[in-house]
């Protein structure tokens, strides 16, 4: 079956999945879709606005977790517009219903999990300001998630990719940076591509870094790391600053700041030069710093800091990832396996 093809039978079963819920709705919640509210309806788009503000100036978090929030729920509002609804008239069993949509068009678990974390987080803004008289997504359990081991790389494929820069030109020697710092630091790409001179102490050899949630941290950086940043800053960089006043380190060809998709283009460039069969990404190089420090005797808790975790449940996945590799290795070489 062709993309189109399965793109046009999701649509299909979206399509007939509605269909059947809002019946559904009807008898067990009590409307019909377009019923007039009975209580005094809410402004949306309003209300969306002023929950973004409150996420992004009071909660202080990142750009991009501020934008998953508006569209995840700019998409609902769209729906109970369709529906002739109105946010007071929401109950949970709308909730489940439309998280129950998100699944028919294609979204995984991951992703039906956030949309529930948003409307969660919306809801309970609602009902802070006395909008609502209920939280409707306040008690609907999580869809339960596959806990997939992060893939990483081997020591011998990073060093393959962290050869490929061509440091006889400023874009190589900003490239063999950029390599150099993500493998040696472990960051988000947004906190990468953020990062600014002054953030660097070379001297003691860590960096200032700004995380989620405008939280910073101290991360060690190698002395490797530290060499190829030197080497872009005194022959790379002001090539690529064509004389212009940009205080980020890393800059693109027209001197200005360099994007994640740009850093994400090239890192995919250099993994397939280096023959690295599996998709490279800048997460998968921070799940190979955090797999390499486990394996050579780094505690939990030190991991946990450098990468920026709040809780250390998050961490403990490369402890997951550590006890398959062994079992792998006694499979492949104990004479009784």
């Amino acid at each position: 079956m062709s993309e189109a093809d399965q793109r046009t039978q999701s649509r299909r079963r979206a399509a007939a999945v509605e269909s059947w819920l809002r019946p559904t709705l009807r008898k067990e919640v009590g409307y019909t879709p377009g019923q007039p509210s009975d209580h005094h309806p809410l402004q949306p788009d309003a209300e969306l606005d002023a929950f973004v503000d409150y996420v992004r100036v009071e909660k202080g978090l990142a750009p991009n977790s501020v934008t998953s929030y508006h569209r995840d729920l700019s998409e609902f509002i769209a729906h109970l517009r369709e529906l002739g609804r109105d946010l007071t008239d929401v109950g949970r069993e709308d909730i489940r219903s439309y998280l129950a949509l998100l699944y028919c068009r294609g979204l995984g678990a991951r992703s039906v999990s956030r949309h529930l974390v948003s409307l969660r987080n919306f809801f309970r803004f609602l009902l802070k300001d006395g909008k609502i008289e209920h939280n409707p997504a306040a008690e609907i359990d999580a869809p339960r998630l596959d806990q997939n081991l992060p893939k990483y790389l081997t020591a011998e494929e990073v060093e393959a990719l962290l050869q490929q820069p061509d440091v006889s030109t400023p874009l190589g020697l900003r490239d063999k940076a950029l390599l150099e710092v993500l493998y040696a630091t472990g960051m988000r790409v947004s906190e990468l591509v953020g990062l600014c001179w002054e953030d660097f102490e070379s001297g003691v050899g860590v960096v200032h870094c700004r995380g989620k949630g405008g939280k910073e941290r101290l991360i060690p950086v190698g002395k490797a790391a530290l060499r190829a940043l030197d080497e872009y800053m005194q022959r790379g960089r002001a090539g690529l600053a064509r004389s212009r006043n940009v205080s980020f380190l890393f800059l693109n060809r027209a001197g200005g700041k360099l994007s994640r998709v740009g850093f994400w283009k090239l890192l995919a460039r250099y993994g397939r030069r280096a023959g690295i069969t599996t998709t490279l990404t800048p997460h998968l190089v921070r799940h190979s710093f955090a797999t390499h420090l486990l394996e050579r005797g780094a505690d939990l808790r030190s991991i946990q800091l450098m990468l920026g975790h709040s809780d250390i449940s998050t961490t403990q996945i490369y402890t997951h990832v550590m006890k398959a590799r062994l079992k792998q290795v006694y499979r492949t070489h104990h004479p009784r396996a």
